[in-house]
């Protein structure tokens, strides 16, 4: 059967043109409720994002990934590659919220929070706005010979768009490096850093080339989020929508003429303006339905909303509501599939809380030295070597530490010049101990310790080792 023409936006990407060229996006600068919402809660993550490598709780930088010396700090509370469980929570936390929230609403993460999205929209777009104008300035610049104005707009938009790309490389580099030693490294110079320099000019290449030339593609093409609507999604979901039952009515849209009696006429309150579509950051027209390139940005709303007033007919041709309650007036309501992941959410965040709550500040591992068995000491003493490592996940120095035994009696000494010693702030104590039991305590040839481990007279931690002897005969 032969596509219908308006149908044909199911065959391409709405940036493609037709011989198979990428159809630049010259988005209508947007205006409205929704898009003064948006500015709010942008520019508060926007805030929050650059602040979160800087801000300290507890001596611990609010956000760090630096995977290169495997230390994670989220929300304060520092992770070690011990810790590697409660990460993997975290992550499964954050993708079945996501999960939940598309189910339910769509892609509101990509038009509200993406930091992809709140940069291109909210910094970048705006910058565009004010040096080259809006759309059909942007068009005819475009268009234009390189003259003395286009060069000045061109240079200055530039020039603009690179420091913030070095801005956001530099913010980005103290979430993977720390922002201490990201201020460091800039108060000594980058001739003393090249090792860093090099990569933080990579990534500002990249950010730059992402915001001032690839833009919209990132959510179309790269982003995988987009594809996931087709499995997450259903009738129930909220998403911005059309309504084609009010637009259409019988006998489809029709432009708008004063004085004229739609209604009799039987034309939808669709006066095909085309302004929905001219405002649209990834160049769609909403009115084909639901589709991957459609980011929730709601500046389609907006427009719609203000062309509605404009010509005396109710808002909300296009806005947030599901397909069903288009077509059946249903109100929005909790499915079982939004029911489950609620339920999986609250028992993960509840496994988080209990496991964070259980969580040691240091981190104790005894393991015996390979390759070597027991040694029988003056007397009955059997005597084994382990070696030890303490992980201080705390941001102070947890002194005098020293290890006992509970319930056998035996000497546990530490090879050191004392028995005792500290854990340095965020860092690691390791070497070597002895542990000394009579052969009578023993009950075979392998034996089960538990060792305290004790800053001052505070037990703070507790490790088993398997403790080798003679084997007992009968």
């Amino acid at each position: 059967m032969e596509t219908p023409e308006n149908e044909s936006f199911r065959d391409t990407i709405g940036t493609l043109s037709e011989d198979g060229k990428r159809a630049w996006v010259y988005p209508k600068k947007p205006s409205g409720r929704y898009y003064e919402w948006r500015k709010i809660v942008s520019y508060v993550l926007l805030a929050f994002l650059f602040a979160a490598p800087f801000i300290k709780i507890n001596g611990n930088q609010f956000l760090m990934f630096n995977i290169l010396e495997r230390r994670f700090n989220i929300f304060g509370f520092p992770f070690w590659p011990q810790d590697f469980y409660l990460f993997v929570i975290s992550m499964l936390i954050g993708v079945i919220f996501i999960a939940l929230f598309t189910v339910g609403f769509g892609r509101i993460f990509c038009g509200w929070i993406c930091p992809q999205t709140i940069f291109l929209e909210m910094v970048f777009r705006r910058i565009e706005y004010w040096i080259d104008g809006d759309r059909n300035k942007q068009r005819k610049l475009d268009k234009q010979a390189w003259d003395a104005e286009k060069i000045r707009k061109r240079l200055l938009k530039w020039f603009i768009f690179l420091i913030i790309s070095f801005l956001i490389a530099n913010v980005f580099l103290a979430y993977l490096i720390g922002s201490d030693k990201l201020l460091m490294y800039i108060q000594e110079g980058p001739a003393d850093h090249m090792g860093t320099l090099v990569p933080l000019i990579i990534f500002t290449a990249v950010f730059y080339f992402v915001f001032a030339w690839f833009r919209e593609q990132v959510c179309i093409i790269a982003c995988p989020y987009g594809r996931l609507q087709g499995v997450l999604l259903d009738n129930k979901s909220i998403v911005v929508a059309y309504d084609h039952k009010r637009g259409e009515a019988e006998n489809g849209r029709k432009k708008f003429r004063k004085n004229e009696d739609r209604d009799a006429l039987g034309y939808g309150d669709c006066i095909d303006c085309l302004q929905c579509v001219h405002v649209c950051p990834t160049g769609i027209d909403i009115r084909n339905g639901t589709q991957l390139e459609c980011v929730n940005c709601t500046a389609c709303i907006d427009e719609c909303d203000h062309i509605m007033e404009s010509i005396n007919l109710p808002k909300g041709l296009i806005r947030y509501a599901s397909e069903d309650n288009i077509e059946r007036k249903e109100p929005f309501k909790l499915t079982p599939r939004l029911k489950g992941y609620i339920a999986v959410l609250i028992i993960l965040m509840g496994v988080l809380s209990g496991m964070l709550l259980l969580r040691n500040d240091i981190e104790a591992n005894v393991l015996r030295l390979p390759g070597q068995l027991y040694e029988h000491k003056e007397g009955t003493i059997i005597s084994n070597v382990f070696t030890y490592k303490l992980v201080n996940k705390t941001t102070k120095e947890i002194e005098n530490i020293t290890f006992k035994l509970r319930k056998y009696e035996g000497t546990i000494n530490v090879v050191s010049n004392s028995n005792t010693f500290s854990v340095p702030p965020q860092g690691l104590s390791e070497g070597t101990l002895f542990i000394e039991i009579d052969q009578k305590a023993l009950s075979g040839d392998k034996n089960k310790l538990m060792i305290e481990v004790y800053s001052h007279d505070d037990l703070i931690e507790t490790t088993t080792v398997n403790f080798l002897g003679p084997r007992s005969y009968k």
